[in-house]
């Protein structure tokens, strides 16, 4: 069963090393540490150490992608209105 979860963490892991925008970088990475973090509580609580870290990687996937900064928009000095990051 490590072995599984030890797969799913470098599957993630690949994921997030590949060019990917920013909402995906962000998934990604919180995909990787939800999965570490709900692997190690899981394991900690004697429970299912896969289902802890599909549970925290899903999560964390969802709370990566929810917190990526949109786009906003701006007024020049010259009245042109344009688009950047926030």
């Amino acid at each position: 069963m490590t072995r599984l979860v030890l797969s799913i963490l470098a599957a993630v892991s690949l994921l997030a090393a590949a060019g990917c925008t920013t909402t995906e970088k962000r998934a990604a990475g919180g995909a990787a540490i939800g999965a570490g973090t709900g692997a190690l509580v899981a394991a900690a609580t004697g429970n299912n150490v896969a289902g802890g870290a599909l549970i925290g990687g899903a999560a964390g996937a969802l709370i990566g992608a929810a917190t990526t900064p949109g786009m906003c928009r701006y007024r020049d000095a010259y009245g042109r209105i344009y688009e950047a990051p926030c």
